[in-house]
């Protein structure tokens, strides 16, 4: 292994030279020194290695444990809450605890990191070049000594690209941090959907818990019935069928509540055995078209994915500037200290110069100017799509809050049907038969309805997230005074 001194060490050994051996002030002991040097120099300022062991991905395992800063939140209405899971946690204590602790943001959070270390070395100065040359003559003439070069160049091109990649790198450096809050964003939709089915789930289990407890009595007299041969199995079919669907649904219910509860686990960086502890109703979100209009207008200034677009887009035009600078002749400056065999020493000026001929950098420029239309019409469509979505979305909300007006009406008619059934059923004033159809019609609208409102959550949790997650009047900002607080790329990362 080779042994690196410092050139402190080195100078100590040639100024004690012994008698006989080449002086310091000798040409060549002067080359040996300023390599001597300069190698000490770049290892004294050379970065060091440290291992970093890999984890064991188990997740968390107590809820308790962990706290969220509700500064570090991506919304409004986050970060004026505050995170106390002793209690249970609620849909925004849920949604909080996501975007803290979920590992595929950890992940996004670390390609940020990359991005920054990227600008970073976007704004380095290109290191110059420094060449040592030495030749020995071997014609065995008197009178010849050897021979040594000593270059000094640097890249002059490189400096004039140096703006244009630094302003890439910085809009590159906005649009990861702008994708990372619209996944934050998601993260956040994502959890209070979760929240939402779980309890939907749960719910739906408890409904047909207690029907399939309602119908084993029913099942146990068409049972006995049966047996006695005071009932076919044609008439008995609707009977044996009731409290098997109601099983079936159950089972279904039970795998459904299964799912969601993983995902969930998963969306909050949870062990697969920490219980989910969920409290309180679920998001609710009723913009009045007046707000759906007004956050549309001043969409494309808040909605994190079409900044990240936009800073995409700048990035792009300072790499088409970058390239159209490059197509000028690229510039190599340098000095040159040699002496020859002969003693005669020279001071010497290296210039070159890429002769613009055939390439003149037009393949890159073509690239990038075809990359930025690209750019261009995919933030068209994207905000297109967005307006489009949107609509769409206020329009299902309409039709399904009608929908579950209706539908609530009728479960409540079928709710009382089904209990003077009951009581009809017991007095032995209602036959079964009757009694199961009623039961039966009861338990699908009971059903339907839960699945309505889950849907209507759904849409409204996806409608708050494309207006751009606080759309009050009082946290939209006014168009013009939008329009000035965002008109830098380095948008800030709580957006109102």
């Amino acid at each position: 292994m080779r042994i690196f001194r410092s050139p402190s060490l080195v100078v100590s050994r040639l100024s004690a030279a012994p008698a006989g051996s080449p002086s310091p002030q000798t040409p060549a002991a002067r080359l040996r020194l300023a390599a001597a040097f300069a190698s000490g120099t770049l290892i004294a300022g050379c970065a060091t290695y440290s291992p970093s062991p890999l984890g064991n991905g188990r997740g968390t395992a107590d809820v308790a444990t962990l706290s969220v800063a509700a500064a570090s939140m991506p919304t409004r209405d986050l970060a004026a809450h505050t995170f106390d899971p002793a209690n249970g946690l609620d849909v925004t204590e849920t949604a909080m605890l996501a975007v803290a602790n979920n590992p595929y943001l950890r992940v996004q959070r670390d390609a940020l990191g990359v991005a920054r270390a990227q600008a970073f070395a976007a704004g380095l100065l290109p290191d110059p070049l420094l060449g040592l040359s030495r030749d020995q003559p071997s014609s065995g003439q008197s009178g010849l000594t050897s021979a040594f070069g000593l270059g000094l160049n640097y890249d002059v091109g490189a400096l004039l690209l140096r703006s244009s990649k630094l302003r890439a790198a910085h809009r590159v450096n906005d649009q990861v941090r702008l994708d990372l809050l619209w996944a934050e964003w998601q993260t956040v939709a994502q959890a209070r959907l979760l929240f939402g089915e779980v309890l939907s789930t749960r719910a739906q289990q408890q409904v047909l818990s207690r029907e399939a407890a309602a119908l084993e009595p029913i099942d146990r007299q068409v049972q006995r019935a049966l047996a006695a041969g005071n009932l076919t199995f044609d008439g008995a079919s609707a009977g044996l069928n009731a409290l098997a669907d109601v099983r079936r649904q159950l089972a279904q219910t039970i795998r459904q509540r299964i799912q969601a509860e993983h995902d969930l686990r998963l969306l909050l960086g949870l062990a697969p055995q920490v219980p989910l502890d969920l409290v309180g109703p679920v998001y609710q979100a009723s913009p009045t078209p007046a707000q759906v209009q007004r956050a549309l207008v001043l969409l494309p200034r808040r909605r994190p994915d079409l900044l990240a677009l936009q800073a995409g887009y700048a990035a792009q035009e300072a790499r088409l500037r970058g390239a159209i600078i490059a197509q000028f002749p690229a510039i190599n400056v340098g000095f040159l200290r040699a002496r020859d065999t002969g003693g005669v020493y020279t001071n010497g000026l290296n210039l070159g110069i890429t002769l613009p001929l055939f390439d003149r950098n037009r393949g890159n420029i073509a690239i990038a100017k075809a990359t930025r239309q690209q750019l261009h019409d995919d933030y068209d469509a994207r905000l297109l799509a967005a307006r489009g979505d949107m609509l769409k979305l206020q329009q299902d909300l309409a039709s399904l809050h009608t929908q579950i007006v209706a539908l609530q009406a009728h479960v409540d008619q079928l709710d009382a049907a089904r209990q003077a059934a009951e009581q009809a059923w017991q007095a032995n004033l209602l036959d079964w038969p009757t009694y199961l159809t009623l039961r039966g019609s009861a338990l699908a609208a009971d059903l339907e309805l839960v699945a309505l409102r889950q849907e209507q959550a759904r849409q409204a949790i996806a409608l708050d997230t494309l207006l751009g997650g606080d759309w009050t009047d009082q946290a939209l900002p006014r168009p013009a005074a939008a329009a000035r607080s965002t008109s830098s790329p380095s948008t800030s990362k709580r957006l109102p």
